[in-house]
C-alpha cells in the first residue's frame, strides 16, 4: 500500500450512536485492520470495569499498550481503524498524536445522533442481553454523555460528519 493513501481513521459520537456499526463497515470498505476498545477491555480486563474511573485507568493502560504497535501498522503503509471514543478533546488528543508520529492522513468520523435516538438504541441493544447482564441505563447514558464534546473546528481534523436524524417507531 502507498503511504499517501495510508489513513487513521477515528470515531466520536455518544454512546450508542452507531460508531462501532459505522467502525466495522469502514475497515471493510477501506481493508484497514479495526482495532475495537471495548472487545479488547473485555478480554484483558474482564468483570475489572465497573465505574468510570475504572474505564478511564484501563482504557488508558490500553492506549499505551497499542500505540507502538498501531505506529508500527502504519508506517507500515496498513491503514487503521480505531473503534475507540473521540468523545474529548483529551480523547482526541492520542489520535492526534498517533497520525502525526506516522505522518499518515487520518479521517475523524462524527457520528451524530440526538440524545433519544442514542436511549432508544440503547434500549434495543439492552432487549438482546441474557437476563441478568448488565446494560446502560439512561441515567448513566446521561452522566457519561455531560462529557461528551463535539469535534471543534479548531482542532483542524479532517472530519466526515454522519448526522442520523430520529427515526420514528411505527
Amino acid at each position: 500500500m502507498n503511504m499517501n493513501q495510508t489513513k487513521l481513521y477515528f470515531m466520536c459520537g455518544k454512546m450508542a450512536a452507531g460508531k462501532s456499526t459505522h467502525a466495522k463497515a469502514l475497515a471493510q470498505a477501506k481493508n484497514a485492520v479495526l482495532l475495537v476498545q471495548d472487545d479488547l477491555l473485555e478480554r484483558l480486563f474482564p468483570d475489572e470495569i465497573r465505574t468510570i474511573p475504572d474505564f478511564a485507568k484501563f482504557s488508558a493502560r490500553l492506549r499505551e499498550a497499542l500505540t507502538p504497535i498501531i505506529l508500527n501498522y502504519l508506517s507500515h503503509g496498513v491503514s487503521v481503524v480505531l473503534d475507540f471514543p473521540g468523545n474529548t478533546r483529551t480523547q482526541l488528543q492520542w489520535f492526534r498524536t498517533l497520525f502525526e508520529n506516522a505522518n499518515v492522513d487520518h479521517e475523524l468520523h462524527f457520528i451524530d445522533v440526538s440524545d433519544e435516538r442514542c436511549k432508544r438504541q440503547l434500549k434495543q441493544r439492552s432487549a438482546a442481553l441474557p437476563v441478568g447482564a448488565p446494560w446502560t441505563t439512561d441515567a448513566e447514558f446521561d452522566a457519561i454523555t455531560v462529557y461528551f464534546q463535539a469535534p471543534a473546528e479548531d482542532e483542524a481534523f479532517n472530519v466526515v460528519h454522519h448526522a442520523r436524524a430520529i427515526v420514528q417507531d411505527v
